[in-house]
């Protein structure tokens, strides 16, 4: 399963990409709003950063589908290979993603996935990806993770090579049990990494080793002072 950073800060995305196992960025309006200006300014900058090899999800604002596929072939144009073009899963955005499909090889995330019909058919109209919103969906009064592992059946089921990258997590719990049954990716808010490994037991065991370590070797000392 992938981890991807649901950010566009620079030094924010720069910090995770240091710590943690990153195997790209995923953007929306939203995001970039944040930031302001030229979108592909920072996006140029994110796609420098993490390098040509990782993955980095972009998404297409027009609303039909001829608008869509030209912002596609736009977006790829500039940010280069392995630069996903986020798409929602909606009737414009079925018809441009078979327009992709059958004219080039650019890489779909279809978006603002809700129900798992939507990802079935974002799939069959040759989708990469499908990205269930867990934490709305729970916010509608359903169960976010449930319908994620739904789709996944389905795709297994049909024998489908479109994978699952999740977004929207309100908590650690949600992306774990997403890790459990091998979803393709997750893509998580920065305060989510550090809280999937924020505990205080863990802490308090490690200050304990260092105290016993030091009751023995000295104050400030580590095994570089001893060979």
């Amino acid at each position: 399963m992938k981890l991807l950073i649901d950010d566009a800060r620079i030094a924010t995305i720069e910090r995770l990409c240091e710590v943690f196992p990153i195997a790209g960025v995923t953007t929306n309006p939203t995001i970039l709003a944040k930031i302001g200006g030229n979108p592909f300014d920072v996006l140029k900058e994110i796609r420098e950063l993490i390098g040509e090899e990782a993955d980095l999800h972009v998404q297409a604002v027009s609303r039909r589908a001829e608008d869509i596929v030209a912002e596609a072939n736009h977006i790829v144009k500039i940010l280069g290979a392995n630069t996903f073009v986020k798409i929602p899963a909606l009737p414009e955005g079925f018809k441009a993603m078979k327009t992709l499909l059958e004219t080039s090889e650019i890489l779909v995330t279809a978006t603002a996935v809700y129900t798992p019909m939507q990802a079935f058919i974002a799939g069959q109209c040759g989708a990469a990806y499908v990205a269930p919103y867990v934490n709305r969906i729970d916010n509608m009064g359903f169960d976010g993770v449930r319908v994620t592992k739904e789709i996944k059946e389905i795709f297994s089921a049909n024998a489908m090579e479109t994978e699952i990258i999740a977004a929207s997590f309100k908590n650690a719990q949600q992306v774990l049990e997403l890790c459990k049954c091998g979803v393709g990716a997750v893509t998580l808010a920065p305060e989510l990494f550090y809280a999937s490994v924020k505990n205080s037991a863990i802490n308090s065991a490690v200050d304990d080793f260092i105290a016993d370590f030091e009751s023995f070797a000295g104050a400030d000392k580590t095994m570089l002072d001893f060979q």
